[in-house]
């Protein structure tokens, strides 16, 4: 199955860009996790922050996912690795599912590799995106 384009502004690429090349150095060997979001920025469309659709997941966005297959629903906020707190819904961009939603758009169904096979989820809203109300800068 082809993948589809996914969209990082060029403000999030280089901070991301930057975060996987300090935990690459820090940690002195490479984790998959690093390597699935250094593949995903790899084929990202990068865009400016003025032009990002208000409807793609970036970095601080609040998205309302559903799980395919069980029909539940979460929120969280893509955070980088610092800021996240389960407890809180902000979930780091280096997990799994942090990872799998970075530069997807709404209505985008995504699967991702957990311990158990697969898990399959479905944007259902970008309730928050900091670009599209104008913060350029988080």
């Amino acid at each position: 199955m082809k993948k589809r384009q996914i969209f990082i502004t060029a403000f999030d690429k280089d901070r991301l860009d930057k975060l996987v090349s300090a935990a690459r150095k820090a940690d002195g060997r490479t984790r998959s996790h690093l390597e699935d979001l250094a593949t995903e920025l790899s084929r990202a469309k990068i865009v400016e922050s003025a032009q990002v659709p208000a409807d793609v997941v970036t970095m601080n966005s609040k998205v309302l996912i559903r799980d395919r297959e069980t029909s539940e629903e979460e929120t969280y906020t893509l955070v980088f690795p610092n800021d996240a707190n389960i407890e809180s819904g902000a979930i780091s961009v280096l997990a799994p599912i942090g990872t799998a939603i970075l530069g997807y758009k709404e209505g985008s169904e995504v699967d991702w590799p957990v311990p158990s096979g697969k898990r399959k989820i479905k944007i259902e809203k970008v309730i928050y995106q900091p670009e599209a109300s104008g913060h350029f800068d988080q």
